[in-house]
């Protein structure tokens, strides 16, 4: 069935020197709201179904471009280090010039992990946790795709490929991914090559061996109700990492997508969507 994308309208806020571009639902509820954080090398756009079909629930949400990505402002080194604290700082800010109080957040992929460690930090902020195939484990390691692009010179050249994206999200999810939609995830870095920089700087500032230590502590105590939706056939990501984390905390529970790989929400979203909503009215609503 077709996901009406409607209700979900783009807007952006200016935070500190950085502007920041997000997609949020255009409904009024007193719902919490529902905060999603994008991997790479993708933006907000890879929620929209999801948040469609929250938003006929009545559920309010709310999908950042991270900085340097999408259509966000893409600063230069000097001005934005580009390391996981400049991102949690960056995203903390921006939480709270949106006025967000309390909200679930939803996290996937590389660099969605910062989200991961946002959460950790203002606990008391997140009313629930859903974590699609994120990192959360020490062995974690970038994928070739995406560690070359962070390479000297052939880097430079890759990241200023627009069909990093299509190679890089159909690779990874293990589908093709319709020309309309493809169009918009890669037209960032049509606009400028800013965007080609940023992530070239990004993944080579992800701190993987010293951010997933954190994060492995930190969930394995972690209290507040959690959901793990996992692509179990993501060749990047080991479905053996969140197999652990659920059997270690009561807390969490794991559900798993047999046929689904790095990037569920793409061609997932109709399933993902109907989890939440259960997880929401069973530990939640």
């Amino acid at each position: 069935m077709p996901i009406n994308n409607n209700k979900i309208k783009t807007d952006k806020i200016q935070v500190g020197k950085f502007q920041w571009f997000y997609r949020h639902s255009e409904i009024t509820s007193e719902r919490t709201p529902v905060l999603f954080l994008h991997g790479l090398p993708s933006h907000s756009y890879t929620w929209r179904q999801i948040m469609s079909i929250l938003a006929d629930e009545e559920i309010p949400s709310i999908a950042p471009d991270w900085i340097g990505c999408g259509f966000s402002d893409k600063p230069n080194q000097r001005d934005f280090s580009y390391t996981p604290e400049a991102f949690v700082t960056s995203l903390r800010e921006l939480v709270a010039a949106l006025k967000l109080e309390k909200f679930y957040l939803v996290v996937q992929g590389f660099l969605g992990s910062v989200g991961l460690q946002y959460a950790l930090q203002n606990s008391a902020q997140i009313e629930g946790l859903i974590i699609l195939n994120t990192p959360i484990a020490p062995n974690t390691k970038l994928p070739w795709l995406m560690k070359q692009l962070s390479l000297p010179f052939v880097g430079d050249m890759m990241t200023q490929d627009p069909l990093l994206v299509d190679r890089t999200m159909e690779k990874g999810s293990g589908f093709v991914i319709a020309d309309k939609d493809l169009d918009v995830l890669r037209k960032p870095f049509l606009q400028s090559s800013a965007v080609g920089r940023s992530l070239m700087a990004i993944l080579k500032k992800l701190q993987l061996d010293q951010t997933m230590k954190e994060i492995e502590t930190g969930l394995s105590q972690w209290s507040k109700p959690t959901l793990i939706i996992w692509g179990t056939a993501d060749s990047w990501l080991d479905v053996a990492d969140a197999k652990k984390l659920a059997d270690a905390n009561s807390d969490i529970t794991l559900v798993e997508l047999p046929e689904a790989k790095h990037y569920p929400q793409e061609h997932w979203a109709s399933d993902i969507a109907t989890e939440i909503l259960q997880f929401f009215r069973r530990k939640i609503f």
